[in-house]
């Protein structure tokens, strides 16, 4: 049965950037990235979520971490110049991003924000994070996923 590709997978197919897809067993709840590492039998440290966030100026910003760590609000305040940051309600992912919790993916959101990765993924040969829809994960070079989001890199994690 061929996998039905998702929208990050079009991007990355036309952008003609090497990707390996996983997906994994899950029901309609969301499940959280450790338990999305172990399905995939992907180490944690190279399994990244993606966070948004909304600055004390109103820009919305998209964080992408380890599964296994915490956001920094001061960390990833100062790495985009805000005063303050706070995540973004549960309700608001699906209108601003066109993805559902869980399934959220720093490619082909509805609109290009401002996208940082935490540092700890340049020297890993790759990362993966979510393919755009719940129970599936794309696994690419760390390089190649920054440059298609125009992201940068910080020490992001608690």
């Amino acid at each position: 049965m061929a996998e039905q590709k998702t929208n990050v997978m079009r991007v990355l197919d036309q952008k003609k950037i090497a990707y390996t897809a996983h997906s994994y067993p899950h029901g309609d709840e969301a499940v959280d990235g450790v338990t999305v590492a172990k399905l995939t039998g992907l180490d944690p440290a190279r399994v990244f979520k993606t966070l948004v966030t909304r600055g004390a100026s109103k820009k919305n910003y998209v964080f992408v971490i380890p599964v296994a760590e915490e956001l920094d609000l001061k960390k990833a305040a100062k790495a985009v110049g805000e005063k303050s940051i706070a995540m973004i309600h549960v309700s608001e992912i699906n209108a601003l991003t066109g993805y559902v919790r869980g399934g959220c993916s720093p490619i082909g959101m509805k609109k290009q924000f401002e996208t940082v990765y935490h540092e700890s993924c340049l020297p890993l040969p790759t990362m993966a994070v979510s393919a755009g829809k719940i129970g599936a994960q794309v696994e690419l070079a760390p390089g190649d996923l920054i440059k298609t989001t125009r992201g940068k890199t910080a020490d992001l994690i608690v």
